[in-house]
């Protein structure tokens, strides 16, 4: 396996890979274990914070964005929409309607919105979640089943999740594809604290028009990214992208972090 040989490789100083918790903690061993560097992304399972005073058109753009676009195959996707109690019926209610409009076709025909997932085994895991999240007691607002167009594909119409609690597994496994669920919560603090009890720490995202909580939200968000009023699925190349947790380990990728990783330090002397 080309990764193996990269891994074990005496010749190679300097690794980063994209890869999965469980694998990222195995490679790190090998390699911390021959003294090279090494840069990992993980993963995530992005909370998106929805407070009672958000524009609720701008709520459900980002929510809808951040979780369904690029049929939600990106690691810093929207998973976990946190609804504080005052907009929770209104932010379903206008997420389903969002949904209703969506057209899920071939990625390259004109007007599509959600392409299909990449392959079969992707399209299984997806259907697979959604039955989890329907045997643990959460309701199908909407979506979650396989849709057929003229092109052939693996279309999955997105899905999304009410009545969800923060510990199924639903709320608490990457599933890398269009599903997401909508979380109650009282008040700030609590969507606050549920936003943080995860595993992960890659990207997070409040919707709000209040100062007071962006400010303090971007401060104690437990994540390595924080989006407010906008999609946690998209970032620029030139700033460093990469999260905390069991989201990232080693130093960031891209911009002046990146290029300081793949760079070795000497400092010289010399006699006048």
């Amino acid at each position: 396996m080309v990764g193996e040989a990269i891994i074990a490789s005496p010749d190679i100083a300097v690794v980063s890979f994209t890869v999965s918790f469980a694998t990222g903690r195995a490679i790190a061993a090998k390699l911390v274990a021959r003294m090279a560097k090494v840069q990992l992304e993980m993963g995530g399972k992005n909370p998106l914070v929805v407070l009672d005073d958000a524009d609720l058109a701008v709520a459900v753009n980002v929510a809808t964005q951040g979780s369904y676009y690029s049929t939600g195959q990106r690691c810093t996707a929207s998973s976990r929409l946190i609804v504080t109690a005052g907009i929770h019926d209104r932010f379903v209610a206008a997420m389903k309607d969002k949904l209703k409009s969506l057209k899920v076709d071939d990625a390259l025909a004109a007007g599509t919105d959600i392409g299909p997932v990449v392959d079969q085994s992707q399209l299984d895991q997806d259907l697979a979640y959604v039955e989890v999240g329907k045997a643990e007691g959460a309701a199908l607002a909407a979506g979650g089943e396989r849709v057929q167009r003229a092109s052939e594909g693996f279309y999955l119409a997105p899905a999304l999740f009410t009545e969800t609690t923060n510990d199924m597994r639903i709320a608490r496994e990457e599933i890398f594809g269009p599903v997401a669920c909508v979380i109650r919560a009282k008040d700030y603090d609590e969507a606050l604290a549920l936003a943080n009890d995860t595993e992960f720490g890659l990207c997070s995202g409040i919707v709000t028009t209040s100062l007071k909580h962006a400010s303090h939200y971007k401060r104690h968000a437990q994540a390595g990214m924080v989006m407010v009023n906008l999609p946690t699925a998209g970032v620029d190349y030139h700033v460093p992208f990469g999260g905390r947790k069991g989201s990232s380990y080693g130093a960031r990728e891209q911009g002046r972090y990146a290029a300081e990783f793949f760079t070795t330090v000497k400092t010289a002397y010399t006699a006048p």
